[in-house]
């Protein structure tokens, strides 16, 4: 059932006890909300001082050939693999599956950390022109949250990278971000129903929660608790992996 800022809040201000769904369950949906905030948080606070080139720039993926089908990754921190190894970012990783699988396909990892959508939307034509790309894996909206961008605008940055891609010919992936209700109810509603929102008015895939079964395991993230750490970072590219799969099919 996808998740909405209306069954996951409203039982907290209205009748509680007389809800049906557990505490346990508005206890765990609480804490991930907590927990995407945080990662915004650091995410910003990391892209505002001076990094090294290591970590501002998107990791390297296998050496790129133009005559097979490319996957473009395009997002923000979690795709460029803040804090992790080159071969330990989900692009990466992805790509390892893929080859695995038979599946003839090449990532490019077009992650920038601390990259709003706006920034995505400004490098979204000459990313997109990737020789044969074929499929775009669209990661942006947790920088807008932090700053407070207006979702109208945020929404309508990403609309215009899916159009974009659309244009092309790509298949889309677009991974959803949740807000918490500290934004405000207004503000937290609007944000939280953008994706699936968009992802109904264009048709393309979704993915609701890029770090299920990863986020507030401090065993699966680096030491900020909040980047998943090379182990988490595969448990990562199993979730898109796994929504991905229908879009590899002719």
């Amino acid at each position: 059932m996808p998740l909405t800022s209306s069954n996951i809040f409203a039982s907290k201000s209205r009748r509680l006890r007389t809800k049906t769904v557990g505490m346990r369950e508005i206890m765990r949906i609480s804490a991930i909300i907590s927990f995407i905030f945080l990662t915004v948080l650091l995410s910003s606070c990391a892209a505002s001082r001076p990094v090294s080139n290591a970590s501002s720039r998107p990791l390297a993926t296998p050496q790129v050939r133009a005559d097979r089908p490319k996957i473009i990754a395009l997002g923000d921190s979690l795709t460029a693999g803040f804090g992790l190894a080159e071969k330990e970012s989900y692009p990466y990783l992805l790509q390892e599956k893929l080859n695995a699988d038979g599946h003839d396909y090449e990532v490019v990892n077009a992650g920038v950390s601390g990259d709003t959508s706006l920034g995505g939307l400004e490098r979204a034509d000459w990313v997109l022109e990737q020789d044969n790309a074929k499929i775009l894996i669209l990661e942006l909206g947790a920088n807008d949250l932090l700053r407070g961008v207006p979702v109208a605008k945020m929404k309508a940055n990403l609309d215009q990278i899916i159009r974009k891609a659309k244009a092309k010919n790509l298949k889309i992936l677009l991974c959803g971000m949740l807000a918490p209700p500290t934004m405000g109810s207004d503000y937290q509603q609007q944000f939280t129903v953008a994706f699936p929102d968009l992802a109904s008015e264009h048709k393309v895939e979704f993915l609701p929660f890029l770090l299920e079964n990863v986020a507030l395991n401090k065993d699966l993230n680096q030491a900020d608790g909040i980047h998943p750490n090379a182990v988490g970072a595969k448990i990562m590219t199993e979730n898109i992996y796994k929504a991905l799969k229908p879009m590899l099919r002719n």
